[in-house]
């Protein structure tokens, strides 16, 4: 990388330049040791603050898009008697959009490649969850099949570890899906692994295996602390499986298109009935 590479550089120069001066030998190295570790955190910082200008251009296009989306959701509410399934459609044109642009400003990140050891890791999994949330899972599944992006340090965010377990469950991968959980699952203390619990449950209770998601949920709502959880547990242990549902987790849980989220609701428009 240009930053090892740069300080490297900058100690040699500097190492050199103690050494004509006769400097002696054993403060020579110390100096040059200071020098490469000054030198390769001052240019990690200024990469950084440039990968943060370029990152919250990016935020703000996910925002400002999201906005427009929710007003639109509210217009919609506000009057009754619209067409629910086109403001469907117009909300999934609108949110394909986002998503693609999200996707192409990722190119942006990538000259930042060769400066940060990370940022490759970084921008594959940005990339992922663009993929995914625009549908195109053949490109989500070559991503995963590289085995790059989950080797090495565990994943910091839970989404990108719900999307291959649900990819490895959709190509019929079930014990994948369960080790994938069970290696990450343990990294995001508190509320952080809700979404893997969820998706976890719901795949055992799909495979027919409700007892084995009970005893999850037994787990996961000690873990989490979620009401979703304590519900669906109490659900299985009247076996009401039917009335399983994770619903509960909102847009996250809906983001990996495992179950169609419920249809945006108008206001009822309240009035006296006039009598004749």
């Amino acid at each position: 990388m240009l930053s090892i590479l740069i300080s490297i550089m900058g100690s040699i120069t500097l190492v050199g330049t103690l050494l004509a001066l006769q400097v002696k030998q054993g403060t020579t190295v110390f100096f040059g040791m200071v020098g490469f570790i000054a030198a390769f955190f001052l240019v990690g910082f200024l990469v950084r603050k440039k990968i943060a200008k370029v990152q919250n251009e990016l935020q703000e296009i996910m925002l400002g898009g999201q906005k427009r989306m929710n007003r639109k959701v509210q217009q919609f509410q506000s009057k009754p008697g619209g067409n629910i399934k086109l403001i469907q459609r117009q909300l999934e044109a609108d949110q394909k959009v986002i998503y693609q642009q999200g996707l192409d400003f990722t190119l942006r990140l990538d000259p930042f490649k060769k400066w940060s050891l990370m940022m490759g890791r970084q921008i594959a999994t940005m990339r992922l969850q663009f993929l995914y949330q625009l549908k195109e899972f053949s490109q989500v599944d070559a991503i995963l099949a590289a085995g790059g992006l989950f080797k090495g340090p565990v994943m910091m965010e839970p989404m990108p570890v719900a999307m291959k377990m649900a990819r490895q469950y959709k190509n019929k991968d079930v014990a994948g899906a369960e080790k994938t959980f069970k290696r990450h699952v343990k990294w995001f203390r508190g509320d952080r692994g809700t979404l893997l619990y969820g998706l976890m449950t719901w795949i055992w209770v799909k495979e027919g295996d409700a007892e084995k998601a009970r005893q999850l949920l037994s787990k996961a709502k000690d873990a989490t602390g979620n009401e979703t959880f304590s519900h669906n547990w109490e659900r299985l242990s009247n076996d009401k499986v039917k009335s399983f549902s994770n619903a509960g987790l909102g847009e996250e849980w809906y983001g990996l298109y495992l179950e169609k989220p419920p249809a945006p609701k108008q206001q009822r428009v309240r009035g006296n009935a006039r009598r004749f």
